[in-house]
């Protein structure tokens, strides 16, 4: 096997590290040793997106929020999802992150940031959340860890009350939101209940066997 090799690093607003690494064709994202993404498993990450544009029903064409970009499987999905968004809004802080996915990530999944229904916004979720009252149809939440998992203490916000009561404005009437999780939260599903929506989680594989990793994903629906 290869060494592993670095790619390339960038600092986030709050002075953390996040770097990038490959090998033998696999690619991982890490922040102070910690893993927030590999290339290897990303069965989770697309379901997040399924799951919700399933979710949101026969709405024609969906406004889509994904945040962050990550390595772009959850914009895949969401693109390749019926029916198919009109447009979907990725907010990635980090402008290396968009650049490594023009540079070297692009191929993983298809170059999502290639559709012309994609738009970039290098911005804080929470803070488009907040600025986009009736926004969207969707949100897709892969920031960091998922609640009570970040990596960086500045995300927990998203998942407090104030930013459940953003997100629940930020939905259209019958808009669902999605949230990627390393683990089941049962209190989260509470928290969800509290700020208005119907929620519930689901367990899913890292990859696409029946065995191994496994991630949740809460799903939660404004009436």
């Amino acid at each position: 096997m290869k060494p592993e090799r670095l790619i390339d690093s960038t600092t986030t607003p709050g002075g953390d590290e996040l770097f990038l690494y490959e090998r033998d064709g696999v690619f991982t994202l890490r922040i102070g040793g910690i893993e927030l993404m590999t290339s290897r498993a990303h069965d989770s990450e697309e379901e997040l997106a399924v799951m919700a544009m399933k979710l949101v029903g026969r709405k024609r064409r969906p406004r889509v929020l994904v945040g962050g970009l990550g390595m772009g499987y959850t914009t895949r999905a969401a693109l390749d999802a019926s029916p198919g968004p009109s447009e979907v809004v990725v907010a990635e802080l980090l402008p290396a992150v968009v650049r490594w996915n023009r540079d070297h990530l692009g191929h993983l999944a298809g170059n999502p940031l290639g559709d012309p229904r994609v738009k970039v916004v290098e911005r804080d979720l929470y803070d488009l959340i907040a600025d986009s009252p009736g926004g969207f149809d969707v949100i897709l939440n892969d920031v960091d860890n998922g609640p009570g998992g970040c990596a960086l203490d500045a995300n927990e916000r998203l998942y407090r009350p104030k930013g459940l009561d953003a997100i629940h404005r930020c939905l259209r009437p019958g808009g669902v939101l999605a949230v990627w999780c390393v683990e089941d939260d049962p209190r989260f599903v509470k928290a969800l209940s509290a700020a208005g929506f119907r929620a519930r989680s689901e367990t899913i594989f890292a990859r696409n066997v029946a065995k191994g990793h496994r991630h949740t994903i809460f799903l939660a629906q404004r009436g």
